[in-house]
C-alpha cells in the first residue's frame, strides 16, 4: 500500500491504479481480465454489475448501479482499452505503474483508467450511503478506434424504464468542464484503375492518379473550411478539417496500378454536416473517374472511386449555461475553466442516442495520452476523488 500524502491521491485510489494499468487492454485485444477484477471488487462491496458482450464474447462492456433503481442517476462512464506501446521510446514498463515524485506513469494513467480509479472509489463509497438517486458506472472497450465498444451498452440502455439524468465522461480534461467536441468520420476510399505494362501507360487507367487527384479534393475542400467556414472560436482548430492519413497502392514500377486505398477524416463542428461533405467528394469522384476514363487511350468505361464510412460517431454540444454544466462546475473549485476538447469521446453517443445531458472533466491532461512515459500526477486524482465525493453527496437524503 501507498500510504496517503496531504494533497495526495488516496491510498485505495494509487493501488486500484496499479491494478488497472496491470492489465495489457490495448484496443482491439481482450478487456475481459481487467472487467472481472473490477467486476470482482464491486461484487465485494455488495455491488452487482452487468456484462455487454462484443460478438465474440473476447470483450465486454460493464454496467453497474447503486442506489435505488426506480429513478434516473448519474452516470460515470470511461473506457477500458488502451492505445499501443510499440515503437515508441519508454523508459519504464508500460504496463506497470512508476511512482516518479507527484507523478505515476503507465499507460492508460491519463486515458483513462485514473479516472476508472476514482470513479470505482466513488461506486464503493456511494454503496454505503443513503442514496435517494442512484450513482452508475460504464465501462467499454475499443473507444480507442472511433467509440465502437459503447453502442452495444447504449442499446440496452435505450430499452431501460429509467435512463440516467447526467453522464459524466471521465477523459483527461485537467478536471476543467468540457461542454463539447468535433464530431468524426473515418472513410476509406477505393480507388479502382485498368492495370497495363507502364511502357503503354497511356493504355491503362492508373489507380494512384485517381487518388491523387481525389486527395487535391480534399485539401481544397479543406482549404475551403479553412477559409471561410463555420467556425468555433472554442476549439484548438475552430473549423471542420479534412484529412488524409493513409494512402496505399501499386505493386511495381513498371506496372500500370489498378488499386490504391485512401484513409481520410472529416472531424466536423456540430454545426457541420459530414454527409453534405460526403456527397461533395462522392460527386468530384465521379467527375476524377469520367476524365480520367476519357484520356485512356482506346476510352474505356473501367475505372472506379468507391467510398465507405469505415466508422463515425457525432460531436457533443452541451451549452455552457445549461443546468447539467452548472451542477457540475458546483462540485468543482470556483473559477474552473469551460472548454471544447479536440478529441472525440463516447459523450456524443449518449447525448443523441439517449438525449441524455453529458459533461467532459476527468483527471489527467490530453497532452500526455498516447505518449511513451505516459503520466498522471496524484493532484489530479486528488482533485477527480474530491470531485466525486461532492457528486455522491448530491445523492444523500
Amino acid at each position: 500500500m501507498i500510504a496517503d500524502l496531504p494533497g495526495k491521491a488516496r491510498s485505495d485510489t494509487i493501488d486500484r491504479l496499479a491494478r488497472l494499468i496491470g492489465f495489457p487492454t490495448i484496443t482491439r485485444q481482450s478487456n475481459l481480465a481487467l472487467i472481472d477484477a473490477v467486476r470482482t471488487e464491486l461484487a465485494s462491496h455488495g455491488i452487482a454489475s452487468r456484462l455487454v458482450h462484443d460478438e465474440s464474447g473476447t470483450k465486454a462492456n460493464l454496467w453497474a448501479s447503486v442506489g435505488p433503481a426506480d429513478r434516473p442517476g448519474i452516470l460515470l462512464s470511461g473506457h477500458s482499452d488502451v492505445v499501443p506501446v510499440e515503437g515508441q521510446a519508454w523508459t519504464v514498463p508500460p504496463f506497470t505503474m512508476t511512482p516518479q515524485g507527484d507523478r505515476l506513469l503507465g499507460r492508460g494513467t491519463a486515458d483513462m483508467k485514473g479516472f476508472l480509479a476514482c470513479a470505482i472509489g466513488a461506486m464503493i463509497d456511494a454503496s454505503r450511503r443513503p442514496l435517494v438517486r442512484p450513482l452508475q458506472l460504464a465501462i467499454s472497450y475499443d473507444e480507442e478506434i472511433g467509440c465502437v465498444g459503447v453502442r452495444r451498452l447504449i442499446d440496452v440502455l435505450a430499452a431501460a424504464p429509467n435512463r440516467p439524468s447526467l453522464c459524466v465522461i471521465g477523459e483527461p480534461t485537467a478536471m476543467q468542464v468540457g461542454c463539447g467536441h468535433k464530431g468524426k468520420a473515418a472513410l476509406r476510399a477505393l480507388c479502382c484503375g485498368l492495370e497495363g505494362h507502364s511502357a503503354l501507360a497511356p493504355s491503362g487507367l492508373n489507380a494512384i492518379h485517381l487518388a491523387t487527384d481525389l486527395i487535391q479534393t480534399l485539401r481544397s475542400i479543406q482549404r475551403e473550411f479553412a477559409t471561410g467556414g463555420a467556425r468555433d472560436a472554442d476549439y484548438d482548430v475552430p473549423y471542420t478539417t479534412v484529412h488524409v492519413g493513409v494512402i496505399a497502392g501499386g505493386k511495381a514500377l513498371n506496372i500500370v496500378p489498378n488499386a490504391c486505398t485512401v484513409d481520410f477524416e472529416i472531424r466536423h463542428l456540430p454545426t457541420d454536416d459530414p454527409d453534405q461533405v460526403l456527397a461533395r467528394v462522392r460527386a468530384a469522384a465521379d467527375a476524377i473517374v469520367r476524365r480520367e476514363r476519357a484520356g485512356v487511350v482506346p476510352a474505356t468505361d473501367a475505372g472506379a472511386i468507391e467510398i465507405e464510412t469505415v466508422n463515425a460517431y457525432p460531436g457533443l454540444e452541451t451549452h455552457p449555461a445549461s443546468a447539467s454544466v452548472r451542477f457540475v462546475e458546483s462540485l468543482l473549485p470556483a473559477g474552473t475553466a469551460r472548454l471544447k476538447v479536440a478529441y472525440g469521446t463516447e459523450g456524443g453517443l449518449f447525448a443523441n442516442r439517449l438525449d441524455v445531458p453529458v459533461v467532459v472533466v476527468g483527471p489527467g491532461s490530453i497532452t500526455q495520452a498516447h505518449k511513451p512515459d505516459e503520466f498522471i500526477e496524484q493532484g489530479q486524482l486528488a482533485q477527480c476523488e474530491a470531485f466525486l465525493q461532492a457528486l455522491v453527496g448530491t445523492l444523500v437524503r
